[in-house]
């Protein structure tokens, strides 16, 4: 079983776009250990919240075909 957070061969982050080793798949995108930590920590009055909201709306929800 995989676990949430592991180790790949450098994907490029949908929060800070840098190629990382480390992170979380969220549906269709990868977002990294530090932007994951950084995002959690960041309070909704700091104007950095607004820049990850904008970031993470790239991601999109996979279509189910029948």
């Amino acid at each position: 079983m995989k676990s949430a957070i592991h180790s790949s061969f450098g994907e490029t982050c949908i929060v800070c776009e840098e190629q990382k080793e480390k992170g979380i798949h969220l549906y269709t995108e990868f977002i990294c250990t530090e932007c994951e930590e950084t995002m959690l920590q960041t309070d909704v009055e700091d104007p950095k919240y607004k820049f990850y909201l904008k970031q993470l709306k790239k991601i999109t929800i996979p279509k189910i075909y029948s």
